[in-house]
């Protein structure tokens, strides 16, 4: 039987990614692994780290591999049908905690895995939560989230917001799609086994942006906030979209990378 070690160093992966992989496999944590690593693993272990490896080596994404990864200190479950929480959007949860009024009523849009209305509601218990999205494969993962983490937050089948005739909101955020679609990242790495509509319109990257910001003040309560996530060279774009309308307070914020990630304006009170 092969040791941890022996595996890690013939698989031809980053060690990180290796890790996780043999972690998932051998059903071990990553303090066993480092104090057992010269330890023999069962061949069953062995074999299916094997098979995630190989499909690592041809590019499916860790996260889809193992079925979690980890948004604002918490496991979130994944599959090819949501978008991979990234870091990036810890950035706009951060500003929208921050924005949202106490016992206050938020909207995601485009919730894909959940886990932006999740963790409002698992930081903030006192909002009331709601998320939408077009696919109800991305509702079904999401809904799983909602449930393994104790969440109540309320989702809803809809095209942004096509479902929510009347209702109102204190604060609206959003990841939407927002990547153009000759943009060559696209063809890259994870991005190549994401789900498409979840990344692009097909288009300038702007279209949905356009129809959120056009359409949320109807559903947005006097002095209501509007936070969305966008790609690192569309700052200027969604202000531009931001100051066409009726918004107040409107800027931009970086992310840890120091690039132009989220952009929202506040409706006037």
């Amino acid at each position: 039987m092969p040791t941890a070690h022996q595996l890690l160093a013939h698989c031809g992966l980053d060690l990180v990614d290796a890790r996780v992989l043999l972690q998932h496999a051998a059903g071990v944590s990553r303090a066993w692994l480092i104090a057992h690593g010269g330890d023999p693993l069962p061949d069953a272990a062995a074999r299916l780290f094997e098979t995630l490896a190989a499909r690592r080596r041809a590019g499916e994404p860790v996260a889809y591999l193992v079925g979690a990864r980890e948004f604002y200190g918490r496991d979130f479950a994944v599959s090819p049908a949501v978008l991979i929480p990234r870091p990036d959007t810890e950035l706009l949860v951060e500003l929208a905690l921050a924005r949202a009024p106490r016992a206050g009523r938020v909207l995601d849009l485009g919730t894909g895995s959940g886990c932006i209305p999740v963790t409002l509601k698992l930081e903030r218990p006192d909002l009331t939560v709601s998320a939408v999205d077009l696919s109800v494969e991305a509702l079904a993962v999401a809904r799983n989230n909602a449930l393994r983490l104790d969440a109540r937050v309320r989702l809803v089948e809809s095209d942004w917001f096509g479902a929510l005739a009347g209702e109102c909101f204190d604060l609206i955020v959003s990841n939407p799609p927002y990547i153009h679609a000759d943009d060559a990242h696209l063809a890259q790495g994870d991005l190549r086994f994401e789900p498409r509509g979840a990344l692009t319109d097909g288009g300038d990257g702007l279209a949905h942006l356009r129809r959120i910001v056009a359409d949320a003040p109807a559903h947005l309560a006097p002095g209501g906030w509007l936070l969305f996530e966008h790609g690192y060279d569309q700052g200027a774009a969604a202000r531009a979209l931001l100051a066409a309308g009726d918004w107040q307070e409107i800027q931009t914020w970086s992310d840890l990378g120091d690039n132009e990630r989220v952009s929202g304006g506040r409706l006037p009170g």
